[in-house]
């Protein structure tokens, strides 16, 4: 059975942005990647047409730089820059 990578269970410190989005941390980047999912399922920003692309409200306009829409894959490597 392969070990758990213990870089993505380290807790990381979350920006002052991020913190508005999904709470304070630090927490873990798979708990930050829920959260997130949370917060867009709650707020209906999954976009209707292509599900592939989140719309992004005025809190998460500050984490993704201010991009009004960005792919699944682009706000991985958007958020990042969020955790310290």
């Amino acid at each position: 059975m392969p070990k758990a990578n213990s870089a993505f269970m380290k807790p990381m410190q979350v920006s002052a942005e991020l913190a508005a989005v999904i709470g304070p941390g630090p927490m873990p980047r798979s708990e930050v990647a829920k959260q997130l999912w949370v917060y867009i399922k709650k707020n209906n920003l999954q976009d209707a047409q292509n599900k592939r692309n989140i719309n992004a409200d005025e809190k998460l306009k500050a984490v993704f730089g201010g991009q009004a829409t960005v792919s699944m894959f682009e706000m991985t490597k958007l958020v990042s820059k969020h955790l310290s």
